[in-house]
């Protein structure tokens, strides 16, 4: 047959031009062929040559990115554009079925316009990244041409009666539309850029984020395809498998999403709602949130409806596939439609052929997947903003709040943590969902219509069953709420618990407390796991709503059909059916999320708008030093014009907050007075003034010190003059020079996650020799030298943990190093030994600052320190006892001067520093030392990427295997925990329940293909009675089929449950019982993070991950499965899909798993910073540094955002691509089953079946990806906790039984050691070596020696605390490695050196075993001069004791350790010089104390200041782990060269 243009009909002359050339319509054909030839004519050439030139920079560069006006517009035109020549196309070819011969010019021209289109976007692409418009010309000339040449077409079709009830007509009618779009944008780039004709073409700049390479986020930037599939994604994915994404490649974000923008956005919204007239009325923040967000939710939702709708093109076209395919009567058309000699359709005709709806299907399909990504991607972007907007405004608020609200307990720091980590997430992830709530209606609105189009009645009774079932799941919904927020309210108890645990563990072991805490956590642990019991049934109920809903909707449905019509429904009809029934559940699932979530975000705004309307700080003039304040409630006081400085110029104030650490002249008048309090009476706003009738000054240049009991408000009294008290009456002056900035440091160290240098700098510039010096009078360079990286070592919360001592030197060296003129130190001397204390007196204040000539205010409780002072004011209950020299106090107030001279027995000598005096902060470096003995081994637990079995290969290859590949090991090792049986049930049932379901369908395809064929063969009578067998088959399949949904939901959850059980307990166990040695090598925060991040994921992430993961995988092949049985063609595709799918997971789950750990390593830090900031307001409103944090504070959040945006897009990268692979799943099982009819092969129930099968996979394809991505970062935490289970526990046994020893031992204290040696780990050398001594019964032993020299290991291998390899250590005949430790361990007692209370009651903290009366308690608080303020406290014996102790001051708890020891009766006390932190007239107290109350008992002091152990019996002097001198006190003092005597000397 020729393949002549024009066809070959004999009845016909094609080629004949009689009635003039343009009445032949295939003339008018070739004439439409000319502009496409003309466009690829000219194109190719340029695209070829420009591509040769451009090899170079394949690649296109940033700089050159520049989107011409009307950009979208033309893309979205072109793609129109693309699938009418497709339709026209399709018309073309259908048309020429009909001829006689072939007729080309009916879809050549079609082709050729679709090579042409797609050629014009790819030229226009190239020229918009290459910046050149003038080639645009070439377009806009095609543009002409082609509508010119379509318009002609289009008027000979109206000259000849075809209208638009043809085909034909309509295509060419909207090409003409389309071509005179595209003729417009064209010109409209013309008219804007002027680059023909003009005589200045307009030189436009790419925008400002591509200029900057740092930005790497491009989604806003690149073309409308690219956009829409994440094309640009390409390079980040793929490589991530070379090597892992770090925050350098993710870059910077583009201005528009910085915090700082959308910051300044949503604050413009807010504030703009406080009206002049009612400015104090609380701005609405859901409306500002409109405000600020609201475009981008809109174009969302948009995009969200045209999704939906597409979404229910797949049950039509289904059901037109079955009908047409199975409707044998074919038509044939009576009626030939000729024009021109050519046939033309009518319109309606098209969508008869099953081709053309197999091709519309994935059009759909694609159009719709790629709507929906898009949809979630903007309101994901806009999330995000959001929540970088909304933390910025928490932050400024937070800067502002006022002491009082925090310290008073309005605001707590937990509170503020909260609105970071929790209310923000929860608007975030309100906003993600927002367009789900309005396009949810429409979306089963529409689905209820179609049902009713498709089966009538019966369908609104399926539909019923869904909405009748939408408020159960609403319910489960709102329990699981609840029921999280019980298990969280029991895990943060449970954690607080298990923190004070690991934190005082040193205690709990010498005491053998451990097991009695131990059960206390596990008891909170089982409140835990009950709600988590809870928890789970709810969420496998709602997973069985999920998947039963739809079974029991389709067996209702077609039951009702059955007794409505007596017949059940066609293939068509039943099929388009199920495929509705599908897409209904899900916004029915989701509406309960939705609804929940919505009602959350409600609660949240309310928080939040709480938090931003609380208390600020008192006006902020004045810290600027420009006025006094005063504050007599609330009115200014008239005398404000008396106020000592002179007002500042403007100018003044904003150089003040820009930089901060600029140093103002030193003025030249002598001003004697830097602060001035006159009449105050202050309050933390109870309206009780803490400090009252305050009258005093500081004098410039000079030392001051305010002295006076513990809580008389010595620190309340530097607060107030900082301005942090709310002022009841009287004002604060600052001479105007001074309330610059001032130095301050707490009493309470206050340490920034950062580095040493950049805690002491502190923003200021690095000065060395400045740095230097500072380090020096705070005596820090010791510590400094232990540390791994020396002062550029992470601290703080995060970083290495410093003890006290060393915590308060590094603030103290803050406060010395800044440049102010005003320098408040508040009990600097607290956490330090007295040497030290001399030193920073010496060195630090007397001659660093007082050099300077700087004002100096110190706390301080070191009396001995006063004759320094050039001013002292001495506190009394909140106000000013006295104030003067000490000279004017000696002469005055001979009392005051008596009670001080008492207290300072010690006097100030110069200090001898002949010898290192072992002391406190020796024992801290000590301590940090052995912290670091094996940090190789901490190295080793850390890296937890590293594989056991994987040798470290540097090779590339071996690291990508490692990368993508699945931790099968650790996914068994989880499966284990919870129990065979349980993994056994649910495997079983899973594979059960998913052949009932496909059983289920099956069933229901040859039921319907019954009807199919009766229709074609027998009568029609025996319909009815024929149907029922089917019937009853149908209804046992859906019961089983819920039943056996039911029991999977369950046993997943319950096996995750005793998972997570068995996987805490045994964690728990190993940890308490570990060695000590154990806690000095693992970072504290690394052992919680067990306990919390990784204990949450196992109880609550892995299960539903789980069973989501087994489901999808299940489906897809359940579903792939059924559509090769149905259509065996189909196989031939599923080799290519198959590896274009496992090469898609591969990438996708490396990059994913390195973009979740950059949001989560990312994330930390930022919460750190504002809990950090809160901790810390006080300093930093004192330092004025609040524009320097609010920086950092921006940095980290969009740091945080970058990431979490990268992970968003990489989630739509893989569902973008699973969804278009899942389209081209649907559309080979369409034209496989198509082929296949067409050689007789399945009924049409069948083919309905396989192609709702194939719709499903395309939903379920990206969550099997997604869950094993998810599923791999969650197993990490299994593997983690895994690596702690191996470690070794004590040996608790011993070798004697504890019912061998007496109940009464020791009953005399007598000690025997011989030839003791001791290490820490058999890997370290020995700490003891080859001791020998002998205490008798009642003696009092004061052990000495400096750092290092075994002290601190004797009194722990008393406990058997440390590894005794050698000799042993005998108590009253018994030696102590033989006892079992629980009993060694319980009969002696202890008191250490810092002193660690646990939260609960006093009575709590002194006998947790409840064995004792109260008369006896009371006894031990009266001997350690507790007993008074025990009684004043509410409740007694039952008062609170909060975390840690904090409601005590440092010695008060000292004081309750003492009264521990004295609590538990033994006839042996070890003393771990207990007395570091005590003032003296409360110290010399003690001594006594000590001396009498243990009269008849064994005391062993290991002693730091040696006065305290001189009226011992015996002292002996420890070196290098040997004993030196062994002998009374009374000889040692006589061998003049002994080291005793030397010790005694230097602390006189």
């Amino acid at each position: 047959m020729a393949f002549s243009f024009c066809g070959d009909d004999q009845s016909f002359n094609s080629y004949s031009v009689k009635g003039g050339v343009l009445n032949n319509g295939c003339f008018v054909d070739a004439l439409n062929l000319v502009p496409h030839v003309f466009l690829l004519f000219i194109t190719f050439p340029i695209l070829f040559i420009g591509w040769g030139s451009q090899s170079s920079k394949v690649q296109i560069h940033h700089n050159t990115w520049l989107h011409f006006p009307g950009h979208n517009m033309r893309w979205i035109l072109t793609f129109s554009l693309l699938f009418v020549h497709v339709c026209e196309f399709a018309e073309g070819i259908v048309s020429n079925k009909m001829m006689g011969t072939n007729h080309l010019h009916l879809f050549m021209p079609a082709f050729m316009g679709f090579i042409a289109a797609t050629t014009s976007v790819v030229y226009y692409h190239n020229i918009e990244t290459s910046n050149f418009p003038k080639l645009l010309l070439v377009l806009f000339v095609y543009w002409v041409l082609a509508f010119v040449t379509k318009s002609i077409k289009l008027w000979k079709f109206a000259a000849y009666n075809v209208g638009p009830q043809h085909l034909r007509f309509c295509i060419t009618a909207l090409l003409v539309v389309l071509y005179g779009l595209l003729m417009g944008v064209e010109v409209n780039v013309i008219r804007v850029r002027k680059y023909v004709f003009f005589a200045n073409p307009q030189k436009v700049k790419p925008p400002e984020d591509l200029q900057d390479l740092g930005v790497r986020f491009l989604q806003p930037f690149v073309n409308l395809l690219s956009k829409a599939t994440y094309w640009w994604m390409n390079p980040l994915i793929m490589g991530a498998h070379k090597r892992p994404i770090e925050l350098k490649k993710i870059g910077k974000l583009p201005i528009a999403m910085r915090a700082i923008t959308n910051y300044l956005r949503l604050k413009d919204a807010y504030e703009d709602q406080r009206t002049p007239e009612d400015p104090n009325r609380a701005p609405s923040i859901w409306r500002s949130m409109y405000r600020a967000f609201g475009r981008p939710i809109l174009l969302s939702s948009t995009f969200r409806y045209l999704a939906d709708l597409l979404g229910f093109a797949g049950p039509l076209c289904i059901s037109g596939i079955v009908k047409i395919n199975f409707s044998c009567v074919c038509v044939f058309l009576l009626l030939q439609d000729k024009h021109f000699g050519v046939h033309f359709m009518s319109s309606t005709e098209l969508l008869q052929d099953t081709s053309v709806l197999a091709v519309l299907l994935f059009l759909a399909l694609v159009l719709q997947r790629t709507f929906l990504q898009a949809s979630y991607y903007v309101t994901i972007e806009t999330g995000i903003n959001l929540r970088g907007a909304l933390l910025a405004m928490i932050y400024n608020k937070m800067l502002r709040l006022s002491t009082s609200n925090m310290s008073m307990g309005e605001m707590t720091l937990g509170q503020i943590n909260n609105l970071v980590a929790i209310e923000t997430n929860q608007l975030m992830w309100f906003l993600f969902l927002c367009p789900n709530l309005w396009a949810m209606p429409v979306q089963i609105v529409m689905g209820v219509i179609l049902l009713y189009y498709l089966l009538g009645w019966s369908a609104l009774v399926g539909a019923s069953v869904i909405v009748l079932l939408a408020p159960v799941q609403y319910l489960i919904a709102t329990k699981l709420a609840d029921t999280q927020k019980s298990s969280l309210e029991h895990s943060t108890d449970r954690l607080k618990k298990t923190s004070e645990i690991l934190k005082g563990i040193k205690l709990l072991k010498l005491y053998a407390w451990e097991n009695i805490f131990c059960d206390s956590v596990e008891d909170t642990r089982g409140k835990e796991l009950t709600s988590l019991r809870t928890f789970a049934f709810f969420t496998s109920m709602s997973i069985f709503m999920n998947a039963a809903i739809p079974i029991a909707a389709v067996l209702a449905t077609f039951v009702t059909h059955h007794f409505l019509h007596k017949t059940g429904p066609t293939p068509s009809e039943a099929f388009a059916a199920l495929a509705l029934f599908h897409i209904l559940v899900t916004p029915l699932f989701l509406l309960s999320t939705v609804v929940r979530f919505a009602v959350k975000a409600l609660v949240s705004v309310q928080k939040l708008g709480e938090f931003l309307q609380s208390d600020e700080i008192g006006d902020d003039s004045w810290r600027n030093g420009d006025m006094s304040v005063s504050m007599e409630a609330g009115k200014k006081n008239l005398g404000g014009t008396k106020a000592i400085n002179r007002k500042q110029p403007m100018r003044y104030q904003m150089d003040n907050y820009e930089q901060p650490t600029r140093r103002q002249l030193r003025p030249t008048e002598t001003e004697d007075v830097a602060v001035k309090v006159s009449n105050g009476f202050f309050t933390w706003g109870s309206n009780l003034s803490t400090l009252s009738d305050i009258n005093i000054r500081i004098p410039t240049g000079q030392l001051t010190m305010i002295v006076g009991q513990v809580g008389c408000g010595k620190s309340s009294l530097l607060l107030a003059m900082l301005g942090e008290m709310q002022t009841i009456d009287g004002r604060v002056y600052w001479s105007n020079k001074n309330r610059y900035s001032v130095a301050y440091a707490t009493q309470k160290s206050w340490l920034l996650n950062a580095t040493v240098e950049e805690n002491i700098t502190f923003g200021s510039s690095f000065n060395k020799q400045r740095y230097k010096a500072v380090i020096d009078a705070c005596s820090l360079q010791p510590d400094i030298d232990l540390l791994p990286f020396g002062d550029q070592t992470e601290i703080g919360e995060r970083g290495i943990n410093l003890s006290g001592g060393q915590r308060q030197r590094i603030c103290v060296a803050r406060a010395l190093y800044q440049n102010t003129n005003i320098v408040f130190l508040d009990d600097p001397f607290s956490a330090l030994d007295i040497h030290l204390s001399d030193h920073l007196m010496q060195e630090g204040i007397l001659k660093f600052l007082q050099d300077d000539k700087r004002t100096v205010v110190l706390v301080t409780h070191k009396l001995q320190y006063l004759i320094h002072a050039d001013w002292i004011i001495a506190m009394k209950d909140g106000s000013v006892l006295r104030e003067g020299t000490l000279k004017d106090i000696q002469t005055h107030d001979i009392e005051l001067y008596d009670h001080w001279k008492t207290l300072m027995n010690r006097q100030d000598h110069g200090l001898e520093k002949d010898v290192q005096q072992d002391s406190q902060t020796t024992l801290e470096r000590k301590t940090l030392r052995r912290a670091f003995y094996s940090r190789e081994a901490k190295n080793q637990m850390d890296d937890e990427d590293e594989e056991e079995e994987e040798e470290d290969d540097d090779n590339m290859s071996t690291t990508t295997n490692r990368r993508s590949k699945i931790p099968w090991r650790v996914c068994w090792c989880y499966l284990s925990s919870g129990g065979f049986f349980m993994v056994f049930l649910m495997v079983s049932s899973k594979l059960l329940k998913h052949s009932v379901i496909v059983a289920i369908d099956y069933w229901l395809a040859i039921w319907t293909s019954s009807k199919t064929s009766q229709f074609n063969g027998t009568s029609l009578a025996d319909g009815p009675s024929h149907d029922s067998p089917y019937l009853t088959v149908f209804i046992v399949l859906c019961a089983a089929g819920i039943t056996l949904c039911l029991i999977t939901s369950l046993t997943v959850e319950f096996l995750g449950l005793s998972a997570a059980t068995n996987l805490h307990h045994n964690l728990l166990n190993k940890i308490i019982h570990a060695p000590i040695r154990f806690f000095d090598i693992t970072p504290l925060g690394q052992i919680l993070n067990r306990f919390s991040a990784d204990t949450n994921i196992i109880d609550q992430h892995i299960p539903p991950t789980l069973e989501s993961l087994t489901r999808s995988t299940l489906l897809c092949l359940s579903a792939i499965g059924v559509i090769s049985s149905i259509t065996p063609g189909f196989l031939l595709t599923l080799v290519p899909l198959a590896v274009a799918f496992y090469f898609i997971q591969k990438y996708f789950r490396v990059a994913s798993k390195d973009l979740q750990d950059l949001d989560d390593s990312t994330q930390l830090p930022l919460l750190c910073h504002f809990s950090e900031t809160a901790e810390g307001l006080t300093t930093i409103r004192a330092f004025r540094h609040e524009a320097r944090f609010k920086q950092r504070m921006l940095e980290l959040t969009d740091t945080n955002n970058t990431a979490y945006l990268f992970l968003s897009a990489a989630n739509r990268w893989l569902e973008v691509r699973t969804d278009y692979l899942g389209a081209v799943i649907v559309l080979t099982a369409a034209g496989a089953s198509i082929w296949g009819h067409n050689i007789g092969l399945p009924s049409g129930g069948l083919v309905g079946l396989a192609l709702t099968y194939a719709l499903t996979v395309t939903n379920y394809l990206n969550w099997v990806v997604r869950n094993l991505a998810d599923l791999e970062v969650q197993m990490a935490a299994v593997k983690k906790v895994n690596s702690f289970l191996g470690t070794e526990s004590e040996n608790y046994e011993g070798t004697m039984d504890a019912s061998q020893v007496p109940e009464n031992w020791p009953q005399n204290g007598e000690i025997k050691i011989q030839d003791l040696c001791v290490r820490y780990d058999p890997v370290l050398k020995p700490v003891l070596k080859h001791v020998n001594m002998f205490i008798e019964p009642g003696q009092k032993v004061g052990i000495c020696g400096r750092t290092g020299s075994g002290k601190s290991s004797l009194s722990l291998a008393f406990f058997n605390m440390v590894d005794i390899f050698e000799g042993k250590i005998v108590i009253d005949g018994i030696d102590i490695c033989k006892l079992p430790l629980q009993t060694l361990r319980s009969r002696l007692s202890i008191i250490l050196q810092d002193p660690v209370l646990f939260s609960g009651s006093i009575r709590f903290n002194l006998d947790p075993e409840r064995t004792c009366t109260d008369d006896r308690l009371w006894e031990a608080l009266e001997i350690a001069q507790l007993k008074n303020m025990v009684k004043a406290l509410p409740g007694g014996l039952d008062a609170v004791v909060t975390e840690g102790g904090e409601n005590f001051s440092l010695g008060q708890r000292q004081l309750f350790c003492l009264a521990r020891a004295f609590v538990r009766k033994s006839s042996i006390l070890i003393m771990d010089e207990a007395t570091a932190s005590i003032d003296m007239a409360t110290e010399n107290i003690l001594q006594k104390v000590v001396m009498t109350a243990f009269a008849d008992r064994t005391v062993v002091t290991i002693a730091h200041r040696v006065h305290t152990i001189l009226t011992a019996d015996l002292v002996i002097v420890m070196k290098r782990g040997n004993i030196l001198e062994y002998d009374k006190p009374e000889t040692l003092l006589e061998q003049e060269d002994g080291m005793f005597a030397s010790f005694v000397r230097a602390d006189m």
